[in-house]
């Protein structure tokens, strides 16, 4: 119950639109209870009395009840179907408004699939109960209520025997509420999993297709959409059981209502028309029922996905703007690490310990180390992705956890080793960060970035719309749009994550060009693991378990046993020494 109230609190700014609604069904729910009466009156007076204008008269009646009724229902349906858009759409912004602001520390977790479903199937549970079931229901027990009064005003005796099945159906629908929701709970689960292999599946499906690993995806997708299907079958199966069953009660009431009011009408205790009228009124119990059980069905299902739902609403966004947060002015870019210690929620280790380092305005400051040494947590802290455990970090003297998370975003370009760019036009794509810009602006930092000639040689040029994650394009191709995109931000402070690792050496040196413009005159952290990349560097740090283990220019790394070195010995010194002796030959000749 507690579910379900946190989800009716989503009804509330719809209330106007949800009580047009219910007035609907209560309208239609009073005139389907009018045609019962007017047919017994048919059957007393205008059969047995034979009063053919009577006649007349109810059939016109009836006939205008029915085509008001009609149009009343028109309204009803659309009101319904309106509320419950309204409340899916405020739910689904709820969840994707939460999702956005949640840590990257959940987002390390969380399955992609599982998010998906929750955002489609749960929603869509909960709309169909709320914007449905709920107001149906509501108009299911007042016409139940009537019902009742109306049989107990006709003939309390006969009411009274009609009912007697009534305790029995009122067991049964609290048995059932009870026992569905944790069978619509698995069937959500088992819906979750299927969305969570194919969209590992399409996410990876290069990696399928290389590994020719078709026949294996095939297996696993039947064996989770074949687990959904058992799961919600065997829900359905228990649900199909008991409907017959409260079909089965309320015909129990027909029964009673002919066997004992049959002789009532033989003695003259009552009219024809009235036992007509009783026995239709008991038939039209069985609607109310049927729509009360299948909205505890309904409200187990949207209980079910509600519970689904406010695990993710109900996880803690841990990364927040302080209370009196301040936006950061316009930074010089001075960078500064005072005693940062950091471990992730989970983490027995720390994964940076005590890391000291100054980046003056306009440097260049290269991390270099082995793999889970330390380099993109370093970073990330800089961005905020996370917040150190112990020590600060500042910009131009600003505690970072003291401005707001956008205004320092704001001044913090990022380009990743495998740039994520959307399925949209290379010119949407390049003004993501900012979509005010012009045209020229975008040209003019698709040129600075080496990106306008190749862009220029498709035929849509700039409106040419790139695959999903930029499939379309190639890596180095990526990897420039990722950079013009930096550049149209004018950061102040720039992160380069590995920008050149995965390309070839003639995209490595164009790619390298455009960072060059890219970094000119701003503070930049560039992650690499060629050294090529870090030798103009103002000051290599190298990491080594979460420590800077070394730290210095390139020429004084060199200079000194350590990893650095090691690092130089086996990438650079070769390849330095045999141009160094070509320089030499040459110069001899010459």
């Amino acid at each position: 119950m507690k579910t379900l109230r946190r989800l009716l609190q989503y009804m509330q700014p719809h209330r106007r639109a949800a009580a047009l609604t219910f007035l609907c069904l209560m309208i239609v729910t009073v005139l389907n209870l009018i045609i019962p009466w007017i047919v017994a009156q048919v059957i007393d007076i205008g059969l047995g009395k034979g009063e053919k204008a009577y006649l007349i008269q109810a059939a016109l009646l009836i006939v205008a009840i029915s085509a008001f009724r009609s149009l009343v229902s028109i309204g009803q349906r659309y009101g319904m179907e309106r509320v419950g858009q309204l409340i899916s759409f405020d739910l689904r912004n709820a969840l994707y408004d939460h999702i956005q602001r949640l840590s990257f520390t959940y987002h390390a977790h969380a399955q992609t699939g599982q998010l998906m479903s929750r955002m489609a199937e749960d929603v869509n549970s909960v709309q169909r109960f709320l914007g449905v079931g709920l107001l149906d229901a509501l108009s299911a027990l007042i016409m139940l209520v009537i019902i009742i009064g109306i049989l107990v005003a006709m003939n309390p005796r006969l009411a009274l025997l009609t009912l007697l099945p009534m305790p029995f159906l009122a067991v049964l629908v609290v048995y059932l509420a009870q026992v569905m929701r944790p069978r619509w709970r698995r069937v959500q689960q088992a819906f979750a999993q299927v969305s969570t292999v194919l969209q590992e599946n399409l996410t990876g499906v290069q990696v399928v297709r290389a590994f020719a690993r078709e026949p294996y995806e095939m297996e696993k997708f039947d064996t989770a959409n074949r687990a959904y299907m058992n799961e919600r079958l065997r829900t359905v199966r228990y649900w199909g059981i008991s409907s017959p069953v409260l079909g089965f009660l309320v015909a129990c009431g027909t029964a009673l209502a002919f066997g004992f009011g049959g002789p009532m009408v033989i003695r003259g205790e009552i009219t024809l028309g009235m036992l007509v009228a009783i026995n239709s009124y008991v038939v039209m119990l069985s609607g109310p029922v049927q729509r009360l059980g299948n909205t505890i069905n309904m409200a187990a299902e949207a209980a079910a996905s509600g519970d689904r739902i406010f695990e993710v609403l109900n996880a803690p966004r841990t990364i927040l703007d302080a209370p009196d947060a301040s936006d950061l002015p316009a930074v010089e870019g001075c960078v500064r690490f005072e005693g940062v210690d950091f471990r992730y929620g989970d983490g027995k280790q720390a994964a940076l310990h005590d890391i000291d380092l100054e980046a003056c305005p306009g440097q260049m400051i290269a991390l270099v180390g082995h793999t889970g040494s330390g380099k993109s947590t370093l970073v990330n802290l800089i961005l905020r992705f996370y917040d150190v455990t112990h020590g600060r970090i500042t910009v131009d003297g600003h505690d970072i956890r003291d401005v707001t998370l956008k205004s320092l975003r704001e001044q913090i370009g990022l380009v990743l080793q495998d740039p994520l760019l959307f399925s949209a036009t290379i010119r949407e794509n390049i003004a993501y960060g900012r979509p005010s810009a012009t045209d020229a602006e975008v040209i003019a930092a698709a040129k600075a970035a080496r990106a306008h000639d190749f862009i220029s040689s498709f035929p849509e040029g700039y409106d040419t719309v790139v695959g999903e994650r930029g499939i379309t394009l190639s890596g180095g191709q990526r990897q420039r749009v990722a950079i013009a995109r930096a550049l149209l931000v004018n950061p102040r402070i720039l992160i380069l994550d590995d920008s050149t690792s995965s390309v070839d050496t003639e995209t490595e040196y164009e790619i390298q060009q455009a960072l060059n413009t890219l970094m000119r005159g701003r503070t930049s952290f560039v992650i690499a693991q060629r050294l090529t990349t870090v030798k103009n560097a103002d000051q290599v740090l190298v990491l080594d378990h979460g420590r800077i283990a070394q730290r210095g220019t390139h020429a004084e790394l060199i200079a000194q046993p350590g990893p650095y070195r090691e690092v130089y010995d086996l990438q650079l010194r070769d390849q330095e020494e045999a141009a160094e002796a070509v320089a030499r030959t040459g110069q001899r000749a010459f």
